[in-house]
């Protein structure tokens, strides 16, 4: 009787140990990455206009966006702007919701785009690997176009001038300076 329950625990140690390692395999697989799309706007084309805002209506602003081009999405987000970005929502797991943080460090680049460095990230209050988790939602969730994560690099990179927004406008990004709440665009209207 003994030999039956020490076989019977070898195995289910041995299944454990499998599940363990396949698991294991899996979070550390490689990330297959795209290259950013380029974009020219020609100055002809389009009218400027140089606008400031703050940090609250900006919120309301990127909150309605998302809304509106996530709406299909089963994973439900929203961005908050304070001392950094910080992106709030819950991934479906099984039949329950994990709460999941991530904290970014915007900065403005010269081309007008905006990238949003990888500070942090929690799902509940398991710690797993920033690539495998930015990977894991750029593949299984429907993110606005123009807006293209890069797991090895821990970063998201928003393409301005790629978003979607009515009347054809563009939009670029001057300064995103959040701890002074300096924050500039350009906008730019279609005129052809």
């Amino acid at each position: 009787m003994k030999n039956k329950w020490k076989l019977g625990f070898l195995t289910l140690t041995g299944i454990i140990v499998i599940a363990a390692i396949i698991l294991f395999s899996l979070v550390m697989a490689p990330i297959k990455e795209t290259e950013p799309i380029k974009t020219n706007i020609s100055n002809e084309d389009y009218v400027s206009f140089h606008v400031k805002s703050n940090k609250y209506d900006l919120n309301r602003l990127i909150n309605h966006y998302l809304k509106e081009e996530a709406a299909d999405s089963p994973i439900d987000y929203r961005v908050l702007l304070g001392d950094e970005v910080e992106l709030y929502g819950t991934l479906p797991f099984f039949s329950e919701k994990l709460k999941l943080k991530l904290t970014f460090e915007p900065s403005a680049q010269k081309n007008g785009d905006l990238i949003l460095k990888q500070k942090s990230m929690s799902v509940g209050k398991l710690h797993l690997p920033i690539s495998y988790v930015l990977n894991f939602i750029s593949e299984n969730y429907k993110l606005p176009k123009g807006v293209e994560i890069r797991p090895n690099d821990h970063l998201v990179y928003i393409h301005m001038t790629q978003l979607k927004l009515k009347s054809d406008l563009k939009i670029k990004v001057d300064k995103f300076n959040l701890k002074k709440d300096d924050i500039a665009f350009t906008i730019l209207v279609p005129v052809k």
